[in-house]
């Protein structure tokens, strides 16, 4: 059991809602944040069914942001900007996970680099430095996490500008089964988030679903 508190904005996602259920699973204490605090308590309510406990409690983004220790964005990268400043206030001394990855629809095979290089980057500048950034999770396929049970094979790379925020991380990486590699300052999140369109061109030119990446010599 862990005494942290988990907040994951955008939580009612396919991405979001695995990491919430693979986190509950470990014993961590799961908000599931919604624009809609409804629709956040009522896929709550369906994850726990699905797990057979009362896990998670749903909540809306401002109200989990509040609640938790620790952060986790979750969204399109259409909402990111509009969600971060909702719950900006309420982030101040916490990690916040940022999973974005700026992709521009139809060219979602195709790398995009937004004017602020990447979404993690562009997060930082906005929250301010009292809030440690953290770039994890962009390359995990979410039809793997969408099943708790199920052992997703590839690494996490993890990049920060806080190392001590780096290693709190890394843990909750190790939480959901995989394996979280130190991957640098927040900086390296470009290449880290460019490297999600290059996967999801993989997927379509070998017609497989999730393929992920895995860093050899470790």
């Amino acid at each position: 059991m862990s005494d942290m508190t988990i907040a994951v904005l955008g939580g009612t996602g396919k991405e979001g809602s695995g990491l919430a259920m693979r986190w509950a699973m470990k014993g961590y204490k799961v908000i599931v944040g919604s624009r809609e605090a409804e629709k956040a308590i009522t896929r709550a309510a369906e994850m726990n069914e699905q797990l057979g406990g009362e896990f998670l409690t749903g909540a809306s983004n401002p109200e989990a942001a509040t609640k938790a220790d620790l952060v986790v964005l979750s969204v399109p990268y259409t909402a990111h900007k509009a969600t971060l400043e909702g719950v900006k206030d309420h982030l101040s001394g916490k990690i916040l996970i940022d999973l974005t990855v700026p992709l521009q629809p139809p060219k979602v095979r195709t790398v995009h680099l937004p004017e602020g290089k990447s979404a993690s980057l562009e997060a930082q500048a906005l929250l301010g430095e009292s809030v440690k950034v953290v770039a994890a999770f962009q390359n995990v396929s979410a039809e793997h996490l969408g099943d708790p049970n199920h052992v997703v094979d590839c690494d996490v790379l993890v990049c920060s500008n806080d190392a001590e925020a780096k290693a709190t991380v890394i843990k909750l990486v190790e939480a959901t089964g995989m394996r979280g590699v130190d991957a640098g300052s927040l900086a390296n999140a470009i290449a880290v988030e460019a490297l999600t369109p290059v996967l999801l061109y993989i997927n379509k030119a070998y017609n497989i679903k999730g393929s992920g990446i895995r860093i050899t010599g470790i």
